[in-house]
């Protein structure tokens, strides 16, 4: 084993002894669960040598937030730890984009049609999502788990077929008032359990056939450094924001587009794998603060520096790359302040 791989797993170990000592009894099944993720981990990491690879680890960052968008296109919720699945990102019932704004023909609405879309908040009281908007006067209670009853809507993301259950009459009046678009839209929830996921690969296609989202654009997981955020802002007059972008996991302690070159990651118990960048789009012209689309900056900005090389036109035609798009190789968990480690992987034989 490696002196890096050694000195990770001796981490793991000594976290796990110091939780055992000091985690209250009553909470110690839950200590367990953790167990098994770092056993799983072990014998992931045995299997591999097996196979005759030898594995060296090198950490590259700090996770420093972790998003989850609930509702495609509208304003994050911030999260201390999340399990990292299939889908992306999960904290309990609250997952990553499971929830989307469409039309009466179920044509997904995002903030490239409804700008005002970035200034709806998200949060979650008991086991609803609790919606506010600037100027309404009511705010909107949302169940997440939802009455078979509701209607399933057959919905369009990026011309790719999925359902969704309707989210009730209360929802449709509530967004369909806060938009004053003089039509009516619903709200719909993806139901992991029973309806089929959307392949990254129908959107892109780099990915691979194990890859799947809901609502999301084309990947599970797309993460950004702050330090690439901070080397754009130097190139602005006025300074744009995470809320720009909607990263899902931020990562400190790392020199900006270093992320460029992460290919394989281990963070916390979980594996990802980089796909390719995320072409950017006239969404990152939307400020989060305000709702307003300017169709120019940072866009503008990032096409003189960030345009990918000539022989990657046909998948990032004219858009400039900013943050990395990631399939999950292995589920597992991660919290803020866990290290991001690159995997470099090397054949034995």
């Amino acid at each position: 084993m490696s002196t890096s791989l050694r000195s990770y797993a001796s981490s793991l170990a000594a976290t796990v002894r110091s939780a055992v000592q000091d985690f209250p009894r009553q909470r110690l099944p839950l200590l367990c669960a953790a167990g098994v993720g770092l056993t799983a981990w072990a014998s992931w990491m045995w299997w591999r040598r097996k196979r005759g690879e030898r594995l060296e680890l090198k950490q590259v960052g700090i996770v420093s937030q972790l998003l989850i968008y609930p509702i495609k296109s509208c304003r994050a919720v911030s999260v201390p730890e999340a399990d990292c699945i299939g889908l992306g990102l999960r904290k309990g019932d609250l997952r990553d984009r499971h929830w989307l704004v469409v039309t009466e023909d179920g044509h997904m609405v995002t903030g490239r049609q409804e700008p005002r879309m970035v200034l709806i908040s998200v949060s979650v009281q008991g086991d609803s999502l609790y919606l506010d908007g600037p100027g309404m006067k009511e705010k909107l209670l949302v169940p997440m788990s939802l009455p078979k009853s509701n209607k399933v809507r057959d919905c369009r993301v990026f011309g790719t077929d999925i359902q969704g259950r309707d989210c009730g009459e209360e929802a449709s009046r509530w967004l369909t008032s806060y938009f004053q678009s003089g039509k009516p839209y619903y709200l719909v929830h993806f139901e992991a359990d029973t309806m089929r996921p959307r392949k990254s690969k129908e959107k892109e296609k780099l990915f691979r056939e194990t890859d799947v989202i809901a609502y999301p654009d084309a990947s599970p997981i797309m993460l950004l450094s702050e330090a690439s955020l901070e080397d754009l802002n130097k190139r602005l007059e006025e300074p744009v924001s995470l809320g720009n972008f909607r990263p899902c996991i931020v990562v400190s302690d790392c020199e900006a587009f270093s992320e460029d070159n992460w290919h394989d990651i281990t963070v916390g118990t979980c594996r990802l794998k980089r796909v390719m960048a995320c072409g950017r789009c006239i969404l990152t012209t939307v400020s989060p603060d305000t709702g307003i689309m300017t169709r120019q900056e940072p866009l503008d900005t990032l096409r003189t520096f960030r345009k990918s090389d000539p022989t990657l036109s046909h998948l990032y035609k004219n858009s400039p790359l900013f943050g990395q798009y990631y399939g999950v190789e292995q589920t597992g968990k991660l919290r803020v302040g866990d290290p991001v480690y690159r995997v470099i992987t090397k054949d034995q034989h």
